[in-house]
């Protein structure tokens, strides 16, 4: 079962956040870390997901994407049931990003928060997960230009905004990330 922390803010918008690490880390990050402060000091509320692979030990690999995205939205669930939600917006990093993305739509997400989304293993561009993105919510990719897992092509419901100087881990310029992150998490209306 996956786990979850949620922080909600005195003047709380009714706007809530929920974050997934990527595959080799957990919440912990230096993007979610910076994410999380930004949009909790905005007023919106944050909950940030372990995956069940990572509950259970650190040196377990990711389950397969069916396991991880039911476990996602059973969080989702769960915190439906705990607090008022007007504006559910889902992301992560990486492997993270992927499942808020295939789950956008089951989960009822106004929003997706793309960080450091792996558009094809490294060296290995032919392999595409582009259609993963095409969800039809309105999304912010938030990605480096020296990121060797790739970066997203924009589309009408998806907006790529490529960071200088960033690698896959996106921790050189981590203030940036969270003011474009949490103008887009908090701004109603679609992807800029």
């Amino acid at each position: 079962m996956a786990r979850y922390s949620l922080d909600v803010p005195a003047g709380y918008t009714g706007t809530l956040l929920v974050l997934g690490h990527g595959a080799g880390g957990d919440v912990d990050a230096v993007d979610l870390v910076a994410v999380r402060a930004a949009v909790l000091a905005a007023g919106a509320g944050v909950a940030m997901v372990t995956q069940p692979y990572r509950v259970a030990g650190a040196r377990r690999p990711p389950a397969p994407a069916r396991q991880l995205d039911a476990a996602w939205l059973a969080v989702v669930a769960e915190l439906r049931r705990r607090v008022a939600i007007d504006t559910l917006v889902v992301g992560g990093r990486s492997s993270g990003a992927r499942v808020a993305c295939r789950t956008a739509v089951e989960a009822g997400a106004g929003r997706v928060l793309a960080l450091a989304f792996p558009l094809h293993p490294p060296g290995r561009p032919e392999v595409t997960r582009s259609d993963e993105l095409r969800t039809g919510v309105p999304t912010l990719v938030l990605n480096g230009d020296r990121d060797a897992f790739g970066v997203p092509e924009p589309s009408p419901t998806v907006h790529v905004e490529v960071l200088p100087g960033e690698t896959h881990s996106l921790s050189k310029a981590p203030q940036l990330l969270a003011q474009l992150a949490v103008a887009f998490v908090t701004t109603a209306g679609v992807a800029r």
